[in-house]
C-alpha cells in the first residue's frame, strides 16, 4: 500500500512587500513577514505530498514560503524524531511525526497571462507543489487556441446571439504526477469569482454600477450574470480537459477554488452528471409512441457512459463515511460554505471494485476563518480567507 496526501491551498494574494497588487492594497515589510511565516507554518502543518496553490502573484515569494516550511520541518524533525541510536526510532509513529522537505525541484508556477504587472491591476496565477516531481512538464490552459462559442436560442427558436470565451480569467494547471508506479493527472483551477463584471466606458474612471452612492440593483444583477456565465464557461473548458484524460483511461484528481458550492451548476459541469438509477422508464429521445422507452441493455450502456466520466467530491465521500454534516472553507456575511474542492475520478470511488485506491480521510484547516459574525473567533488579517483541504489517499498494491 502507498499512502499520499493531496491538498488545495488558496493563499490569498501571495506577493512581496511594498507592491500594490490591487488598488491601494499592498503589504508593509512587517505584514509580509507575518504572512510569509503564517503561510509557511500552514504548509508545514498540512505536510501534503501534492499541493495546489491559488492566488500566486510571484514565484520567488512562493519559493521562499516553501523553503521556510522546509526549515520549520527540519527543526521539528530534530525535536520529535529519535536518532538511530535509539532502539525505537523505526516505529511507525515517528514516520507520522516526521516532515519530508519539498526541496526546489517539485514546484511549477503558472503565471496569469492577464497580468500586465501594472501596480494596482495585478492578476494572480496558480502553482502545484509535488514531492513526487512530475512525469512530464505541466501544461497551462488559459489562452484558447479555438475560442469557445456558446450559442443561445430564443424561446421562439430564433438565434439569440452567443457568448465567446477566448481565454480564462486565470490559468488552469494540468500536471501528470507519478505516485509509486501510478501516474495521476492533477488539475488545479481558480474559476471566476462571484464579483460582478461591469463594462466600463473608456472615457470614465469607473463603471457606473460600481458607484454605490447611485446604487443600480438591476445593473449589478446583470454584472452577476456576466460573472456566472464566465465561471460556467471556464468550468466547461476544465471539463473538456478532464474528459480527454478520462477517455485515455487515466485517473484524475481536480482541486482548487471553484468559487461555488458542490451543487452549483459550474461545479456540476466540472464533476459531470449524476446518473439516474434507471433509464428504462424514460421516454427515448426519438420516441414515436407513449411507451417508447430505453431498453435494459441501453440503460446499462447509458449508466456506464455517464459514470465513466463522473467525478466525486472528496468532501462528499468523507461526510458519507463519517456522518458529519458539513465542512466549510469560506466564511462571509455569516454564511459558511465550501467553495474549495478536491474531486476524484471513479478510479478512487469506494463503490468501484476495480478502483486503484481509496480516500481514507479528509482534513480541513479552517480555524483561522472568521467574518466577524462570532466575537470569539480570531481575526487574522493576513491569513488566507480560505480553509485548506486535504484528501488522504491510499493506493492498492
Amino acid at each position: 500500500m502507498t499512502e499520499f496526501t493531496i491538498a488545495s491551498f488558496n493563499v490569498k494574494n501571495l506577493i512581496g512587500p511594498d507592491q500594490e497588487y490591487y488598488t491601494y492594497q499592498s503589504y508593509t515589510p512587517e505584514e509580509y513577514a507575518w504572512k510569509e511565516d503564517w503561510t509557511a507554518s500552514q504548509l508545514f502543518s498540512m505536510d501534503a505530498d501534492i499541493v495546489g496553490f491559488q492566488e500566486i502573484f510571484e514565484e520567488s515569494v512562493l519559493r521562499d514560503v516553501v523553503a521556510e516550511a522546509d526549515r520549520i520541518g527540519a527543526e521539528s524533525n530534530e525535536v520529535v524524531i529519535p536518532d538511530k541510536s535509539k532502539r525505537y526510532h523505526r516505529k511507525a509513529i515517528f514516520r507520522k511525526l516526521g516532515y519530508t522537505p519539498y526541496g526546489e525541484n517539485g514546484l511549477f508556477v503558472a503565471a496569469n497571462i492577464n497580468d500586465t504587472g501594472a501596480p494596482g491591476q495585478r492578476r494572480p496565477g496558480l502553482a502545484i507543489l509535488s514531492r513526487f516531481g512530475f512525469a512530464e512538464p505541466p501544461e497551462v490552459i488559459q489562452e484558447l487556441e479555438v475560442p469557445i462559442e456558446i450559442p443561445f436560442q430564443g424561446l421562439d427558436g430564433d438565434h439569440s446571439g452567443a457568448f465567446v470565451l477566448r481565454r480564462t480569467s486565470r490559468p488552469i494547471l494540468k500536471a501528470r504526477i507519478p505516485v509509486r508506479d501510478q501516474v495521476i493527472t492533477v488539475f488545479n483551477c481558480h474559476l471566476k469569482s462571484k464579483l460582478g463584471e461591469f463594462p466600463r466606458n473608456p472615457n470614465a474612471d469607473f463603471a457606473a454600477e460600481a458607484d454605490l452612492t447611485n446604487y443600480d440593483p438591476m445593473g449589478r444583477a446583470m454584472g452577476a450574470i456576466r460573472a456566472s456565465l464566465r465561471r460556467m464557461a471556464e468550468a466547461w473548458v476544465l471539463r473538456r480537459a478532464i474528459v480527454e484524460e478520462l477517455n485515455l483511461g487515466r485517473p484524475v484528481m481536480v482541486m482548487g477554488d471553484f468559487n461555488d458550492g458542490e451543487h452549483a451548476v459550474s461545479s456540476e459541469i466540472i464533476s459531470g452528471e449524476v446518473p439516474f438509477r434507471n433509464y428504462s422508464w424514460m421516454l427515448r429521445h426519438n420516441a414515436k409512441h407513449a411507451n417508447d422507452r430505453y431498453k435494459r441493455e441501453e440503460n446499462d450502456a447509458i449508466q456506464e457512459a455517464v459514470t465513466a466520466v463522473k467525478l466525486t467530491s472528496s468532501e462528499a465521500l468523507f461526510t458519507r463515511k463519517s456522518l458529519r454534516d458539513m465542512v466549510y472553507t469560506t466564511a462571509f456575511g455569516g454564511v459558511y460554505e465550501s467553495i474549495d474542492q478536491i474531486y476524484l475520478s471513479r478510479h478512487f470511488h469506494p463503490d468501484n471494485d476495480e478502483r486503484l485506491g481509496d480516500m481514507e480521510y479528509f482534513s480541513v484547516l479552517n480555524d483561522h476563518l472568521t467574518d466577524g459574525s462570532h466575537a470569539e473567533a480570531p481575526y487574522n488579517k493576513l491569513a488566507s480567507d480560505h480553509g485548506q483541504i486535504m484528501a488522504h489517499m491510499r493506493l492498492k498494491d
